[in-house]
């Protein structure tokens, strides 16, 4: 199966989640966005390395690279290889130079020991054409993104009864506007009713 390099695009908080934030993965050389839903803490530990802050004392993530370097293993890259019911699965693939090993991981902390240890980030067609979202480039005004946005401003937060209400249209372009707001977390809620939908 092919893989897809995903580049980290944005990080912000979530609008309907307290203390939650929507991690947002671009497709390399594509439109397409993949928005993830992680905790405070791992978008703490992927901000931190983004921004080359460095903590008073290392972090879990920090930890799990001065170890495996301790042991000479390099982890080569990150996969998210399955979505399952809206949890997205990923894994890491390392190397000691002798053994090549895949060790299981929740998708935020395989990303937040990604950008430690440089390594690409990569994942499948069908996970995106199933979750991703396509961002037309006219709506980004052709402008870079910074790795840590601030919350987008929105007018709307949707509860579930208000978007199992809305006809596929009205869905639609809610999703359009939600896109054009730059709301990810927003949009990957009313993604997952459309795809809901069509599955039905």
């Amino acid at each position: 199966m092919k893989k897809i390099k995903l580049d980290i695009i944005g990080l912000s908080y979530s609008q309907t989640q307290s203390g939650a934030y929507a991690l947002v993965l671009g497709e390399e050389g594509g439109k397409r966005r993949l928005p993830i839903i992680i905790g405070a803490f791992e978008a703490q530990a992927i901000a931190i390395e983004l921004e080359n802050m460095t903590p008073t004392r290392p972090l879990t993530h920090d930890l799990f690279k001065s170890m495996a370097g301790s042991f000479d293993i390099d982890v080569e890259e990150v996969i998210i290889f399955n979505l399952l019911e809206g949890v997205f699965y990923a894994k890491l693939i390392c190397n000691n130079g002798e053994k090549r090993m895949e060790i299981d991981a929740r998708t935020s902390d395989a990303i937040a020991i990604a950008v430690r240890f440089g390594c690409p980030i990569y994942t499948y067609e069908f996970i995106l054409s199933t979750a991703g979202i396509i961002v037309d480039e006219s709506a980004e005004g052709g402008e870079e993104q910074q790795v840590v946005e601030k919350p987008a401003v929105t007018t709307t937060k949707l509860s579930e009864g208000e978007l199992s209400a809305a006809s596929t249209d009205e869905l639609n372009e809610m999703l359009t506007k939600a896109l054009e707001e730059e709301a990810y977390e927003r949009a990957s809620r009313i993604r997952d009713e459309l795809n809901k939908r069509k599955s039905n």
